[in-house]
């Protein structure tokens, strides 16, 4: 095989840039979603929204400022990546507008355009001033330290719906915790990458798992154990797993030792069974998982899981039709934790499934931009990013279809929710800015080990193995470089 990594230019060859295909498909998106607001109104009122106009150009504006910034400052991004998360933030748009009919003194849909304009104006600043990813590199204790900061002060706050992850001030609501998701991966990116070596080849072999040494892996496990407790503290499990399926990930990722994966499975079902059983909170939620029409029995009336359960069986194979459902008797979370109901519920199981392979497309992507890089930071943020995205989508739709116990997270995108939003559309960005270093015809020499003209690859080996590695051992060299950027270690 070929030194060059895979998706990455060989030398010499300049990939198309593909921003028109970007723009085509942004049109796309705009025109979906407006399409999708004019249906909610015929479906529930019989005519046309008086403001379809000025939200179909609003949602242009912001796609139209996002795609500038992309062809400006990362022409060779992924074309992909821009124009489905435009479509679904459009589609969350019509989802809690269409709840709004049903709740006129509460209306989310304004104030969830408010900050997905928000997040369009951090994703151009993420996409326009970040030049390189790599420079995130050099911040990586700054960042685990802000993120154990804002993952800390939610505590001695009051508690919303039974879990203190909210700020509220002022009739202000923010949720630390969604910021907290990136800045970890961007540490566990940067301290893995720096590390690869000595936790894939040094430590004591315990059966046929080789452990690290506590020098080389005792830091990484202190912070996530660290992060995890505050989290439970906190009472919300959502984000505590998500941290932790990011860390197993990683560190997967970053040894190639599927070991890793089988102890991280451990580990999370004996927390998971700890916490359940222990935390009066997700007790609860664990017995609405295993009885969810108990509530009927008991003379209570359908709770929130046995709702979202019926609202899914409504929409059969095609749906209700938007704005036709009645979801909105899940009741206060029927915009946040449960609008994938509503979608299930009025576009069907052929909706639902388009929407699944939105989310799945725009993971693919973001793995294919973390396979293309040529360094292991790079590799591993972009990996560590897309999975935050495909966790997250697992842990709500699984709860609110009764696979797994409900977690408090919120679905990308479509969930209402202002850090939330803003958060993914920073993710976007990042991804953007990642898929463009690896799509770009001009490989740089950097000290952190681009694959650069003398034939040196992402790991700072020349075209094989040979030399020292991070942990002084000598390996022999090879010549043979997986698609990934790795040899045969």
């Amino acid at each position: 095989m070929t030194a060059t990594t895979a998706g990455a230019p060989p030398p010499g060859q300049r990939l198309p840039k593909r921003r028109g295909v970007e723009l085509s498909l942004l049109v796309c998106a705009v025109l979906i979603s407006v399409f999708g607001y004019i249906s909610v109104g015929l479906g529930a009122d019989g005519a046309v929204p008086q403001d379809a106009a000025a939200y179909g150009a609003g949602l242009g504006m912001l796609a139209l400022l996002a795609h500038i910034a992309v062809r400006l400052r990362a022409p060779y991004a992924d074309p992909l990546l821009l124009p489905i998360a435009v479509l679904l933030n459009g589609l969350g748009l019509v989802l809690i507008y269409r709840l709004d009919l049903e709740t006129p003194d509460a209306r989310g849909a304004p104030t969830q355009l408010i900050w997905s304009t928000l997040g369009v104006a951090l994703f151009t600043g993420v996409v326009v001033f970040l030049r390189d990813h790599r420079v995130l590199q050099r911040y990586a204790y700054l960042s685990v330290a802000t993120a154990l900061v804002l993952l800390i002060v939610p505590i001695f706050f009051p508690a919303v719906n039974g879990a203190k992850i909210w700020i509220r001030f002022a009739g202000f609501s923010f949720q630390p915790g969604e910021f907290a998701k990136i800045l970890l991966a961007v540490f566990f990116a940067a301290y893995l990458a720096a590390n690869r070596n000595a936790l894939a080849f040094t430590g004591r072999t315990l059966w046929k798992l080789q452990l690290p040494t506590g020098r080389v892996l005792g830091p990484i496990v202190a912070i996530w154990l660290f992060s995890v407790i505050v989290l439970v503290l906190e009472r919300d499990l959502g984000t505590s797993l998500l941290f932790f399926g990011l860390f197993v990930i990683l560190l997967y990722v970053a040894t190639g030792r599927t070991g890793w994966i089988a102890v991280g499975l451990l580990l999370a079902a004996v927390g998971a069974f700890a916490v359940g059983s222990l935390e009066p909170h997700v007790h609860s939620r664990v017995q609405d998982w295993l009885a969810p029409f108990a509530s009927i029995d008991e003379g209570r009336g359908p709770g929130q899981l046995a709702q979202s359960l019926f609202a899914f069986a409504a929409g059969g194979l095609f749906g209700t039709g938007l704005g036709r459902g009645r979801s909105i008797l899940i009741g206060f979370a029927a915009k946040s934790d449960f609008i994938l109901a509503t979608a299930g519920e009025e576009l069907g199981l052929v909706g639902l499934t388009a929407i699944f392979l939105l989310y799945t497309l725009l993971v693919a992507r973001g793995y294919r931009a973390g396979v293309a890089l040529r360094d292991p930071f790079g590799q591993l943020l972009a990996i560590g990013l897309a999975s935050i995205l495909a966790f997250q989508v697992f842990v709500i739709a699984g709860g609110v279809m009764g696979l797994i116990p409900l977690t408090g997270m919120a679905m990308p995108f479509l969930a209402q929710g202002g850090s939330s939003v803003v958060t993914n559309w920073i993710i976007v960005a990042l991804l953007i800015r990642l898929s463009d270093s690896a799509r770009s015809p001009h490989p740089e020499t950097v000290e952190t080990g681009v694959i650069a003209p003398n034939g040196q690859d992402g790991w700072g080996r020349q075209n094989g193995w040979g030399g020292q590695d991070e942990d002084g051992a000598i390996r022999p060299q090879d010549g043979a470089i997986r698609p990934t950027g790795e040899d045969d270690r």
